[in-house]
């Protein structure tokens, strides 16, 4: 990259990291739901939102320059086609996510001092900056799946649906929030969800959240400790495995909790193992970003192994046939930057 192209390339870095603050200002302060109600000037919406209009006058400037909204004569607009990337119960609505990359600023100071002196820093010390910034436990994810689970996750392995339709034995490991058994216990009222989660917190939310659901189940478990009796006909990990402190551990006892024609349903990141393969992949510098402040870090809090959320395809296909998996099918998802791994023993 030529010296004029980088200096470009760096304002536009910085230019993206200044309108994720922004619009997760925006998102606080109520301003972009007040904006998706239609066309205002400043001082229209910031009467609108009970705001003052200079501040929000000079946060219109940013979003208007950013690409995010649209001005003519005086008249600030929140398009339709960009209010869905922020707003709404869609998969197509990424604020989740950018409230959550927000939030990780808040560990940066831990994480430079892990830099030079290891260690990492631990799960628990997300929490108060996830909550001041507004994100939620789950809400990623969550989309997703009422989206995509059935048709497009499920959907992409030959007679998987049918058999839950007729009833299987079910077991989310790393469940979080519950949000993918929530949408499968009611898609397949026939089968059986157990989901597991180390964090007492999730998992009392997720019994909370859905306690409704009489083919659902939740409990505190360690997936490293995994035991079955009797074993489960379905075994799912959604962006979970490479979470693992010790992941090769953990794949070998899903690999003994599952009957033998039982089926591990793994769903992961969609890059390379070898960096140098990822290069021109829009959405790796991202990934390795997030997997730097929150996936790396704080398996090395516990001592865990790291794989960080870029292992990659070599590495997971490698550490599942190490678990005893011969036979292991990977397939595109309806998300690019996942594949689901299909393994069978």
């Amino acid at each position: 990259m030529e010296e004029k192209d980088f200096a470009a390339h760096l304002t536009a870095t910085m230019t993206g990291s200044a309108l994720t603050m922004l619009i997760g200002l925006g998102h606080r302060t109520g301003l972009l739901e007040a904006a998706a109600r239609g066309p205002a000037t400043s001082a229209g919406l910031a009467e609108r939102a009970g705001l003052r209009e200079r501040y929000v006058r000079e946060w219109l400037g940013a979003m208007v320059t950013g690409g995010i909204f649209t001005c003519d004569a005086g008249e600030y607009t929140f398009p339709p086609e960009h209010a869905k990337f922020l707003l709404g119960d869609t998969a197509s609505n990424q604020l989740p996510s950018l409230l959550t990359l927000s939030a990780f600023t808040g560990i940066l100071p831990d994480l430079e001092r892990s830099f030079a002196e290891g260690g990492g820093v631990p799960r628990s010390a997300y929490g108060p900056y996830l909550e001041t910034l507004g994100a939620k436990t789950g809400d990623s994810w969550k989309h997703i799946y009422r989206e995509h689970l059935v048709d497009g996750f499920f959907g992409a392995v030959p007679g998987l649906t049918a058999k839950l339709a007729e009833g299987a034995r079910v077991l989310d490991l790393g469940c979080g929030t519950g949000n993918a058994i929530a949408v499968a216990a009611r898609a397949f009222p026939a089968s059986r969800f157990t989901g597991v989660d180390i964090n007492p917190g999730v998992v009392a939310q997720a019994e909370e959240t859905n306690a409704d659901l009489p083919n659902a189940e939740f409990a505190v478990a360690d997936a490293a400790e995994l035991t079955a009796d009797p074993p489960y006909d379905l075994i799912t990990a959604f962006d979970a495995i490479h979470d693992q402190d010790r992941p090769d551990v953990v794949l070998r006892r899903i690999r003994g909790a599952l009957a033998p024609d039982g089926l591990f349903f793994m769903v992961d990141t969609n890059f390379s193992s070898h960096v140098e393969k990822n290069v021109g992949n829009p959405l790796a510098a991202l990934c390795y970003s997030i997997s730097l402040m929150y996936c790396t870090t704080t398996s090395l809090a516990e001592g865990g192994a790291a794989l960080g959320a870029m292992w990659g395809t070599e590495k997971a296909s490698e550490l599942l046939a190490d678990a005893g998996f011969r036979h292991v099918d990977v397939l595109d998802s309806p998300r690019p930057q996942n594949c689901i791994y299909v393994c069978r023993a």
